[in-house]
């Protein structure tokens, strides 16, 4: 697997556990908030959307 895919695949893990996490009752929101959006704004939408067929999104090749 290629180094990127690894980090994409790794970074998509971890939006995961912080889903699981942020749905407990003693979870910090604001924690979850914070990091979920790092996470999310780190994922290269390019790459993501083609290994988790997402639909491709504005400005992007193939975009609308």
């Amino acid at each position: 697997m290629c180094a990127s895919c690894e980090d994409l695949n790794r970074t998509v893990l971890m939006l995961g556990f912080l889903v699981q996490y942020a749905e407990h009752p003693l979870a910090d929101q604001h924690f979850a908030d914070v990091v979920g959006s790092a996470l999310a704004l780190s994922l290269p939408l390019d790459e993501a959307s083609s290994l988790y067929r997402l639909p491709p999104t504005n400005g992007s090749e193939g975009g609308w």
